[in-house]
C-alpha cells in the first residue's frame, strides 16, 4: 500500500467504497487523515466498518469540516449531471479528486522523479499496460501495474527511484486527477466513447490529452484526428514527445508499424526495431500501435532492439482480448470480450478471415454500423443479448445470423458450424461490441465464461 500523508491530520470525506475507494480510505487513515467514507451500497458499508473505517451518512454531514472530497471514478462528476456529493463540495469550496491524484501528490513529496509511465486511450490501454510492464521486466526493473487495469494505484507499493509504477487511466480517473504529472505519458487513440459521462467528443479529448500534457516524456498515437490534434498542440522546441503510427501517418521522425515490422524513424533514417510475425499476443495493426508506444516508453531502454525483441516475443498477451483459448480440430476459438464497442471489435475482425462472430450484449453508440466494411470476413454471426434485434438490422443480410441469445447457445453452435465448414482456418470469435452489463457483471465474467464453454467443447473425447 502507498499511504496518502497529503491530508495527514485533517478531515477529508470518501464516497464510493468499490475496489479503489475502499482502499483510498485505507491508504488515508494510514497517512494520518480523519476519513468518513460512504457508500449507498450496504454491504459496502459493513465490509468497511468492519475494517475500522469511520462511516458517516454524508447527505448529513458537516461539508465545512472537510479539506477534500475523494470520489470514485464510477460516480458522474460532470454529466449527465454532478452526484450530491460533488453539489456539496462545490458549495462547500472544497476540491473533488480521485486516488490517481493522491498518488502524484505522494509522489512528489516522497519520491520526485521516480518512474511512472501513465497509459490512456478509447481502445488499447490495457494490452499497452500490461505489455510496458512486461518489457520494463524484461530489462530487469522491479515492475508495479495497477490503476484502471485492475489494482487500485494506491494498494501498490510507495514510488520509489527504484521502481517503475505502470499505470492504466480511464478519463474518469484522469478527470479527477488535476495534477495528474507522469515521467511518460502514453496517450493511444481518441474514439466515441463514455459520452454519457463527458458530454462532447471534446470534452471527451480534451481530459485524455490532460495525461500527456502534464508529463516528463509524452507518446502519442497520431492515427486519429483527435489525437494528431493535440500532438500539434504539444509540440514546441524542449518538449519531449515521441509521436508513433500504425496505420501510415507520414512520420520524419518517431515509431511506425509497417508491414508487420516496427520501425524508428529519426535523421531521414528508418531503422528496424522489431518483427512481430509469429508473435500472436501482438497480432494486428492495433497491436504494433501498442508495440510502438511501449518501446517509446522506454526511453534509452528502447534502442536495445534485441532485447526488446526478445521482450515483444515474450509477451503472452492479455486475458480477454485477442485471446486464444485453444482449438478444437482446425477451429480456433478466441476470446476478445473486451471489445465493448465497434471500434474495439474492428481490432479483432481485422485480425483474422472465416469468422463465426459471437457478438451482441448493451450496445454502444453507434452499434455495429462502423464495422460494415468488414462484413466479407464474417461467415456467419451469432446475436446474444440487448442487442441481438438491433445488430440483425445492421447486418441485414450480409451474413447468416443466429440468434441464440446467450453464449451457452452461441458457443457450441458457433464451433459446431466451424467444424462442419469446408474452410482452412475457421475462427470462433467471441468480440462482443457491446457492453456485458445485460447478462454479466463485467466484460472479464463474460470472457471467463466463454473461455469455459469452450474448453469443455475442446475436452469432449
Amino acid at each position: 500500500m502507498t499511504p496518502v500523508t497529503a491530508f495527514k491530520g485533517k478531515s477529508v470525506a470518501v464516497f464510493g467504497l468499490g475496489g479503489s475507494g475502499f482502499v483510498t480510505a485505507q491508504a488515508l487513515v494510514a497517512g494520518g487523515a480523519r476519513v468518513n467514507v460512504w457508500d449507498d451500497n450496504e454491504h459496502a458499508r459493513e465490509k468497511a466498518r468492519a475494517a475500522g473505517l469511520r462511516i458517516e451518512n454524508l447527505a448529513g454531514a458537516d461539508w465545512s469540516a472537510f479539506e477534500a472530497l475523494i470520489l470514485s471514478p464510477g460516480v458522474p462528476l460532470t454529466h449527465p449531471a454532478p452526484h450530491w456529493t460533488v453539489v456539496k463540495a462545490k458549495e462547500a469550496g472544497i476540491e473533488v479528486i480521485g486516488d490517481i491524484e493522491l498518488f502524484c501528490r505522494e509522489r512528489r513529496k516522497i519520491a520526485p522523479g521516480a518512474p511512472f509511465v501513465a497509459i490512456t486511450g478509447t481502445n488499447g490501454k490495457s494490452t499497452t499496460t500490461a505489455l510496458v510492464a512486461h518489457l520494463f521486466s524484461s530489462f530487469g526493473f522491479s515492475v508495479e501495474i495497477g490503476g484502471n487495469i485492475g489494482t487500485p494505484i494506491l494498494a501498490l507499493a510507495p514510488p520509489d527511484k527504484s521502481r517503475v509504477h505502470v499505470i492504466e487511466c480511464s478519463s474518469y480517473q484522469i478527470d479527477l486527477a488535476p495534477s495528474l504529472d507522469p515521467s511518460v505519458g502514453i496517450l493511444l487513440n481518441v474514439t466515441p466513447d463514455h459520452l454519457d459521462r463527458h458530454g462532447t467528443m471534446e470534452n471527451y479529448a480534451a481530459i485524455k490529452a490532460r495525461l500527456v500534457t502534464g508529463a516528463d516524456h509524452a507518446v502519442i498515437g497520431v492515427d486519429d484526428e483527435f489525437t494528431r490534434a493535440i500532438a500539434a498542440r504539444l509540440r514546441e522546441p524542449g518538449r519531449e514527445i515521441t509521436l508513433v503510427s500504425a496505420a501510415g501517418q507520414k512520420l520524419d521522425e518517431g515509431i511506425i508499424y509497417e508491414g508487420g515490422r516496427l520501425f524508428r524513424r529519426e535523421g531521414g533514417r528508418s531503422d528496424l526495431i522489431a518483427d512481430l510475425a509469429g508473435v500472436a499476443s501482438l497480432r494486428g495493426a492495433h497491436n504494433g500501435q501498442n508495440a510502438a508506444v511501449a518501446i517509446a516508453a522506454l526511453g534509452a531502454l528502447g534502442r536495445d532492439h534485441a532485447r526488446v525483441a526478445a521482450g515483444l516475443a515474450s509477451f503472452p498477451g492479455l486475458a480477454h482480448r485477442l485471446e486464444e483459448v485453444g482449438r478444437l480440430g482446425k477451429v480456433l476459438f478466441v476470446n476478445d470480450s473486451k471489445a465493448t464497442n465497434a471500434d474495439a471489435a474492428e481490432k479483432a475482425l481485422l485480425s483474422f478471415d472465416e469468422i463465426f462472430w459471437i457478438l451482441g450484449g448493451r450496445a454502444k453508440q453507434g452499434g455495429i454500423e462502423p464495422l460494415r466494411p468488414l462484413f466479407g470476413r464474417i461467415v456467419k454471426a451469432y446475436l446474444i443479448g440487448e442487442a441481438s434485434e438491433a445488430f440483425a438490422q445492421t447486418i441485414s443480410g450480409a451474413f447468416p445470423v443466429e440468434f441464440c441469445d446467450t453464449l451457452e447457445n452461441a458457443v457450441p453452435m458457433a464451433a459446431e458450424d466451424a467444424r462442419a465448414s469446408a474452410l482452412e482456418s475457421p475462427v470462433v470469435l467471441l468480440s462482443p461490441a457491446c457492453a456485458s452489463f445485460d447478462q454479466f457483471p463485467d466484460f472479464e465474467k463474460r470472457g471467463d465464461r466463454f473461455r469455459a464453454l469452450a474448453k469443455a467443447l475442446m475436452d469432449k473425447p
